[in-house]
């Protein structure tokens, strides 16, 4: 029952911490769209979004991976045997790829405060790309949990279906761009 328990928080706070990581690289995007706004707005809108990604990133975004984070090493501790399989091994490489994530989102917020209103250097294009980065990681991880070992079986099936959508993904974020723009 315990294990039971500590499964479903680690899946609650998971969903927290990413709808906190998915929000905020949104608002870093929306940071940079301010680049062609009157400075007037422009000032009033990035100290917005810089208020919003900071609150975000401590109040929910840390906490929740905090918390996800102890309770998925509290699994470990409950079932040791997961160490033993493949498919878990594949899991802990995504999320080495999340915590690298999770590294590179938490150095935009500490830039975005450093700014203090002047324009991002990151191209906008780069942004709504990275954006997607955690939606991969997430199928990746989800997948990977759910299937178990027939994500071992099936890898070269799975590895094709991943790159279309990757390649999906960024041609929509492409397009959507580039109407943006027209």
């Amino acid at each position: 029952m315990l294990y039971t328990i500590i499964k479903a928080l680690h899946i609650i706070f998971m969903v927290s911490y990413f709808a906190g990581i998915f929000y905020l690289v949104r608002i870093f995007v929306y940071y940079k769209d301010t680049d062609e706004f009157a400075e007037d707005k422009k000032k009033i809108l990035r100290e917005q979004y810089t208020f919003m990604a900071r609150r975000l990133w401590n109040i929910i975004t840390v906490p929740a991976g905090v918390i996800m984070t102890f309770c998925g090493l509290t699994l470990i501790f409950l079932n040791t045997g997961l160490m033993k399989m493949p498919w878990f091994h594949l899991k802990l490489t995504f999320l080495v790829a999340l915590a690298i994530y999770h590294f590179w989102c938490w150095k935009k917020v500490l830039k975005l405060k450093e700014l203090n209103g002047n324009t991002l250097e990151t191209a906008n294009i780069k942004l709504r790309q990275a954006n997607e980065i955690a939606t991969f990681i997430l199928f990746l991880v989800v997948f990977t949990v759910i299937l178990k070992s027939q994500v071992i079986e099936y890898w070269w099936q799975l590895i094709s279906g991943f790159f279309v959508l990757v390649f999906l993904i960024m041609m929509t974020v492409k397009l959507v761009n580039k109407k943006k723009k027209k």
